[in-house]
């Protein structure tokens, strides 16, 4: 059963604080099993990479059976049904959409002195997309990786995802044909990371890894950047919803609910000021789950990290929100949406009012479901198009402009003791430089 904490109360459970505490934490010897996993790879290429597919999946794999033909992706994609076909059409082009309006260009200016500088806009030359496949296909988790990488103009995509889970999946093989994606390896697990950030005979490097995963994958992502970029370290699956008296119960245990079967570290909160319907909806969450396939992961999941919070004012929303910043938020409110919206800072995305539920966002309405999760809304924002793009600085000085500064350049450059800043600047200028070596000179006979 559901836990309610009564705020309004001064009931502070050791519940709530979990929740408000909430963070990926990372187990010692997980930790340590991931490093050995990234080293091997490094060091044995293939030979370690299929070593590992075998261990890990019960699969015997050779290097050059690794990467997908073509082929086989267009006879998976052929079994898929229209109605998904469809479907996935027009998820990619609403994704696509949206994603546009990100799109960044370069840009510079000129002073009145004519120095110009400026900001180069590019995209990265290559990304690894990973898409899970441990208790399900994600070719939701494909689009929504893939289609910003493609609007920023990244030029080589690469996917990996495991290989039992895409041979189950035509949904998933219609989605890269629909992409146009044509580099797929069957790789999975913190051996995939590996293989992505170091390289081996027959999966290239690649300049940025995005994508979710299971616990090794964010372990290997975090372990390996720096080598490689990567977009976020992932955790569990989060939802907040604030819900008034006008909220319908129903509706917002279903939404509950569908983060809960992700896993059992999911998260599910409701924010409510009425005492009524928080009773009214444990109720409707426990008729519920006995409807749901994956009860037994629901029940763990709400056990673990599930709360109705009942507080004084739905003015104080926000403010809780804050505090847990979760990766989804759900207003079911009457006219307070969106007053309340704007005190809102730290959240993943937020979904507005009762036609507007948290699946939306996850397949089909456009912005991205690849979102900061356990608290890092405080610090991070949604994947994009920008996460595809590097910015390089241009400065084109004048002769004029840098006479003018010279001597601020290079007093700023000694404060900090680095003298051969200030000389590679004031070599530049004759007067400036003989003038400065004179001080230093007379400076020295002081001494």
């Amino acid at each position: 059963m559901i836990e309610i904490i009564n705020l309004a109360e001064f009931d502070i459970s050791p519940k709530l604080v979990r929740i408000l505490n909430r963070s990926l934490d990372f187990d010692k010897e997980v930790v340590d099993l991931v490093a050995k996993i990234i080293d091997d790879v490094r060091n044995g290429g293939d030979e370690a990479v299929c070593r590992y597919i075998e261990s890990f999946e019960g699969i015997e794999i050779k290097p050059q059976n690794l990467r997908v033909e073509v082929e086989l992706i267009d006879q998976l994609a052929s079994q898929v049904d229209k109605e998904t076909l469809s479907a996935l059409r027009q998820a990619i082009a609403n994704v696509r959409a949206f994603h546009e309006y990100q799109i960044e260009h370069s840009w510079e200016f000129t002073d009145d002195d004519e120095v110009t500088l400026g900001q180069r806009i590019l995209p990265l030359e290559s990304v690894g997309l990973y898409v899970p496949g441990g208790k399900a296909a994600y070719p939701s988790s494909l689009i929504m990786n893939a289609v910003p990488a493609q609007v920023a103009g990244v030029g080589r995509i690469v996917v990996v995802t495991p290989a039992k889970r895409f041979m189950s999946s035509p949904a998933l093989a219609a989605a890269l044909k629909e992409l146009g994606l044509k580099e797929v390896y069957t790789l999975s697990g913190a051996q995939a990371i590996a293989a992505l950030a170091y390289g081996t005979e027959t999966v290239p490097r690649v300049d940025k890894i995005v994508g979710p995963g299971s616990i090794y994958v964010t372990i290997a992502k975090k372990l390996v950047f720096g080598a490689v970029g990567i977009d976020s370290l992932a955790g569990p699956t989060e939802v907040v919803v604030v819900a008034d008296e006008t909220a319908d119960a129903r509706l917002t245990a279903a939404d509950m609910l569908s983060q809960a079967e992700h896993d059992e570290d999911a998260s599910a909160v409701c924010i409510t000021t009425s005492r009524a319907f928080a009773e009214q909806l444990r109720a409707e969450i426990a008729k519920q789950i006995e409807t749901l396939s994956r009860q037994e992961i629901v029940k763990k999941s709400l056990d673990n990290w599930g709360a109705i919070i009942i507080i004084e004012r739905i003015e104080d929303a926000p403010a809780l929100v804050n505090k847990i910043a979760p990766e989804h938020l759900e207003l079911l409110l009457g006219n307070a949406a969106d007053a309340l919206l704007e005190e809102i800072k730290n959240v993943g995305a937020i979904f507005v009012g009762k036609y507007s539920p948290e699946a939306v966002g996850d397949y089909f309405a456009g912005p991205n479901h690849v979102l900061p999760t356990t608290g890092s809304a405080r610090f991070s924002s949604p994947l994009g198009v920008y996460d595809f793009l590097k910015r390089t600085n241009i400065i084109r000085y004048t002769e004029q402009k840098l006479r003018m500064n010279a001597e601020a350049i290079a007093a700023l450059a000694q404060a900090e003791g680095l003298d051969a800043h200030a000389r590679s600047v004031l070599l530049r200028l004759p007067r400036f430089y003989n003038e400065a070596k004179t001080k230093l000179l007379n400076a020295d006979d002081l001494k």
